[in-house]
């Protein structure tokens, strides 16, 4: 896959988010989640082990989009992986809109963000796929 210091830089950005929620997720969700108008029960150990879970997930993923930025040989799957990851999410919140209504503001601009950095993130692996 081409490279070009834009494609790092995205990689970079999309990445360090990811990895970022990912922490918040994983270390801190009653607080997280407070910012955006979700009140979790610091008693309910289901939701929260299902909270921390994606948050290790994002980790994960924010990792290896990273890596992509700084080995040549990571840049087409970490590409894919961000792709993959922020259209999930994305695409997963407007399902969530269509069947439970209009949430929160925070989250209804997470969900469009998601989608653009998706949308943007397939316009780079069309522009530089080999």
């Amino acid at each position: 896959m081409k490279s070009s210091i834009y494609l790092k830089i995205l990689l970079f950005i999309v990445g360090l988010i990811g990895f970022s929620i990912g922490i918040a997720l994983l270390f801190f969700p009653i607080v997280f989640e407070a910012s955006a108008g979700i009140y979790l029960n610091k008693n309910d150990f289901s939701l929260l082990s299902e909270i921390r879970s994606s948050g290790g997930t994002l980790i994960v993923f924010g990792t290896v989009i990273v890596l992509g930025a700084f080995k040549p040989s990571f840049t087409k799957i970490s590409l894919q992986t961000a792709i993959l990851v922020y259209f999930a999410y994305g695409l997963s919140r407007l399902y969530s809109i269509i069947a439970d209504g209009i949430p929160s503001p925070t989250i209804l601009n997470a969900a469009i963000s998601e989608i653009v950095i998706g949308i943007i993130c397939t316009g780079f692996y069309l522009k530089h796929k080999e």
